[in-house]
């Protein structure tokens, strides 16, 4: 289990093998929970969906919402149909 040390000014050197862990790079934010029973969890925040609009681009047709729930019912069925054949 790593061991950090506080310094003066309350601050800690999270360890390698916990930023890997948690998936953590420079930059990134953490939340601390201090639970009932006296544990705290350092979770890192994940950010809000509204902060990536804009960073994906549409390539092809656009399509609505009825037609990917069509599409993906008829595909269910034939996955189910094809299960049940075999």
């Amino acid at each position: 289990m790593p061991v950090v040390k506080l310094s003066s000014k309350g601050q800690i050197t999270i360890p390698k093998q916990v930023r890997d862990a948690l998936r953590l790079d420079t930059g990134d934010r953490l939340s601390f929970l201090v639970r009932d029973d006296g544990v705290i969890e350092l979770r890192p925040e994940k950010g809000d969906l509204r902060d990536q609009y804009g960073m994906l681009s549409c390539r092809g047709e656009l399509v609505e919402v009825e037609r990917m729930d069509e599409d993906a019912a008829e595909a269910a069925a034939e996955s189910f149909e094809e299960s049940v054949e075999k």
